[in-house]
C-alpha cells in the first residue's frame, strides 16, 4: 500500500478518485477484510468541518448536509433490485462520513449517446423498460431520484442497466420534508421537471419526466431543450413544448413518439401514472430474439441493453458463448476484434474499442491460455485504450495485472514488465495519486538500474522519461527541494545527450525553474532560522 492510500475505518482501503459531486467524491477501493473491490462515497470534508479556508459553513447548512448523507444511506440500504446499486455498508471514520457501495464495471449512458449518432430505438426502449424497473422499486420505498440522467445509468458490459446516484432522492417522510429548500431545486436543468424547476419539490412523476428526457437524447442525441444558461433550460422546461422526436428520427413507431410525449407533459397529471405504466408501455416495442434487434449488428463493439430483453436469463459474454438455444455470436473472434478495436482506436473511438477488447479478452484466453502473446498483445492493447479514454482507474488495472505477469514469466526487471509498470504509474497519476505514483515510477527506475548493472539493453531515452516523471511528481506532492535534486543531474545528462537548445532539455529547465521557484517560496514563508536554504544549479 502506497503512502497516499489511505483506509476507512480500519477496513475499506481508498485506491483512486473515480468521481466527484456537490456532496463528495467517490473513490475505487478494496474492501481488505472480504478482499472485494467496492465503490466509496466519502462527504465533502467541508461539509463536516466548520470552515475551509476562508469559506465558512453555517450550523444550518452543516446539518442539512449531513441529514441529506444520512438519508442517502438508509434510503439506498433499503433497496434490493439488480437495476440499483448494492450498498454494503455506511458510517463515519472520526468526522467523515461514508457509504460503501457495489463497485460497477461497463459505460455510462452518457458515454454510449455520445459515441452513436443514430442509438437504435430498440436499445433506447430497453434501457428505458429496465430503468422502469429500477424506478418502481425506488418509488416504493417511497422515494425520488431527482437527478436521472444519461450520466447517472451505467449500461454494463451483458446489458444490464444500472441507475446510479440515489444521494439526493427525497424520501416522503414528514422530517425529511425541509431539506430541499425552496430557491435549490436538486437536480440537472437539462433533465429536470417543470414543477422541479419551479419549486424544488418532486414526486415520482418528476422522475418519469426525466425518463422522458433521457428517452428523447437516446433517440435524438441531445436533450429535449438547450440553452446558454440553466435558468434559460428550466424556463424551456416550464413554458415551451419540445421539438417532435419523430421529426428528428422518422424511423421510429408512432408509439413510441405518443409515449415520449406523455412523459414530457408540462403538467404531472398528464404523465403516465406510474413507472410500471410506462413499461407496459413499452412491453410491445422490446426485442424479442436476436433476429428483430438492430442492436444485434453492434454486439461485441459496446454493451447492448436489448441483450436482456433478446436474451432473458442468458449468462453474461465470454468464454464458450456461441451460436446456439438462447444465445447468440457475442462479437468477432479475437483476431478480428484486434483489427477492429485498432481501427476504432485510430478514430479515437475509445469507448467502443474498449468495449470490444473487454469482451475479446476472455475469448482470447479461452482458445490460446491466458499467458499466450495473443492474448498479452490484446490486454496491452485494451489497457491503452482505456488509458486514452481516461478510464484510469481500470487502465492501472489491466497495466499492474500485465506488470506482474511479465514478471513473473520473465523475471521482475524485464522490458515488458517495467514498461507496463511505468504507464501503471502514469494512471495513478493521472487519477490524482501523484504520491502512489512516484512510488512506482522509483520502483521502475530501480529496475531499470538494476539492468544496466547486469550489462542489459537499457533505452535511454525511456529512463531520461521515467526520471523526469518522477520530478514533476515530486512537484506535484508539494516537495520542491527534492524535485530539485531529481532534476538537476538530469538536465545536465540531457544537455550532454542533446544539447543545450534541444526541447528536452528546455523542457526539464523550466521543471527545475519551477521547483526553484516554489522551495524559495516555501523558504520565505519559514520563521527566521527554520529550514535548510534551496540549493542553487
Amino acid at each position: 500500500m502506497t503512502p497516499a492510500q489511505r483506509v476507512v475505518a480500519e477496513r475499506y482501503r481508498l485506491d483512486s478518485l473515480i468521481g466527484k459531486g456537490g456532496m463528495g467524491q467517490v473513490w475505487a477501493g478494496t474492501d481488505l477484510r472480504l478482499g472485494r473491490r467496492v465503490a466509496v462515497k466519502l462527504l465533502r470534508d467541508d461539509l463536516v468541518s466548520s470552515t475551509t479556508g476562508a469559506a465558512v459553513t453555517s450550523s444550518l447548512d452543516l446539518a442539512d448536509q449531513q441529514a441529506r448523507f444520512t438519508r442517502e444511506c438508509r434510503i439506498t440500504a433499503r433497496l434490493d433490485h439488480p437495476g440499483l446499486v448494492t450498498v454494503f455498508d455506511a458510517g463515519s471514520d472520526g468526522r467523515h462520513h461514508f457509504l460503501v457501495m457495489q463497485l460497477l464495471d461497463g459505460m455510462t449512458l452518457a458515454d454510449l449517446i455520445a459515441e452513436n449518432d443514430d442509438l437504435p430505438y430498440s436499445w433506447a426502449v430497453s434501457v428505458a423498460a429496465q430503468l422502469c424497473a429500477a424506478l418502481a422499486t425506488v418509488h416504493a420505498v417511497p422515494a425520488v431520484h431527482r437527478d436521472l440522467k444519461p450520466g447517472n445509468v451505467m449500461v454494463r458490459p451483458d446489458g444490464r442497466v444500472v441507475l446510479l446516484d440515489l444521494g439526493i432522492a427525497s424520501a416522503f417522510e414528514p422530517e425529511l420534508s425541509t431539506l430541499t429548500r425552496t430557491g435549490h431545486p436538486v437536480g440537472t436543468p437539462s433533465y429536470m421537471a417543470p414543477e422541479q424547476a419551479l419549486s424544488g419539490r418532486a414526486e415520482p412523476r418528476s422522475d418519469l419526466y426525466a425518463l422522458g428526457c433521457t428517452l428523447y437524447a437516446m433517440l435524438t442525441g441531445d436533450a429535449p431543450f438547450q440553452g446558454r444558461t440553466p435558468l434559460a433550460v428550466m424556463t424551456q422546461h416550464v413554458s415551451q413544448p419540445p421539438r417532435p422526436v419523430r421529426e428528428l428520427r422518422p424511423d421510429l413507431p408512432d408509439a413510441l413518439e405518443q409515449l415520449v410525449t406523455r412523459l414530457l407533459a408540462k403538467d404531472p397529471a398528464d404523465r403516465p401514472a406510474s413507472a410500471q405504466e410506462v413499461y407496459r408501455l413499452l412491453l410491445p416495442l422490446l426485442p424479442r430474439s436476436s433476429t428483430d434487434s438492430a442492436a444485434a449488428l453492434r454486439a461485441g463493439v459496446q454493451p447492448d441493453p436489448s441483450r436482456p430483453f433478446r436474451h432473458p436469463a442468458a449468462p453474461p459474454p465470454g468464454p464458450g458463448a456461441g451460436p446456439g438455444a438462447g444465445s447468440a455470436p457475442e462479437g468477432p473472434a479475437p483476431a478480428e476484434a484486434a483489427r477492429l478495436a485498432s481501427g476504432l482506436y485510430e478514430a479515437r473511438r475509445y469507448g467502443e474499442a474498449a468495449a470490444l477488447l473487454a469482451s475479446a479478452v476472455p475469448r482470447a484466453a479461452a482458445e490460446h491460455g491466458s499467458t499466450a502473446a495473443p492474448v498479452r498483445d490484446l490486454r496491452r492493447l485494451h489497457a491503452r485504450v482505456l488509458m486514452d479514454d481516461q478510464q484510469y482507474r481500470r487502465a492501472h488495472e489491466e497495466y499492474d495485472l500485465l506488470a506482474r505477469a511479465y514478471a513473473a514469466e520473465r523475471g521482475p526487471d524485464a522490458v515488458e514488465a517495467l514498461e507496463c509498470a511505468a504507464s501503471a504509474a502514469e494512471c495513478l497519476a493521472h487519477s490524482g495519486n501523484a504520491v502512489g505514483a512516484l512510488a512506482e515510477c522509483r520502483a521502475v527506475l530501480a529496475g531499470y538500474e538494476r539492468r544496466r548493472m547486469q550489462g542489459l539493453a537499457v533505452e535511454p531515452e525511456r529512463v531520461f522519461r521515467i526520471r523526469q516523471r518522477i520530478g514533476e511528481l515530486l512537484l506535484a506532492a508539494d516537495d520542491p527541494e527534492a524535485a530539485q535534486a531529481a532534476l538537476l543531474p538530469l538536465w545536465h545528462e540531457l544537455e550532454r545527450c542533446y544539447g543545450p537548445h534541444h526541447a528536452r532539455v528546455a523542457e526539464v529547465g523550466g521543471l527545475l525553474g519551477a521547483a526553484r521557484s516554489a522551495a524559495e517560496g516555501r523558504a520565505a514563508r519559514m520563521p527566521t532560522g527554520f529550514g535548510p536554504p534551496p540549493p542553487a544549479w
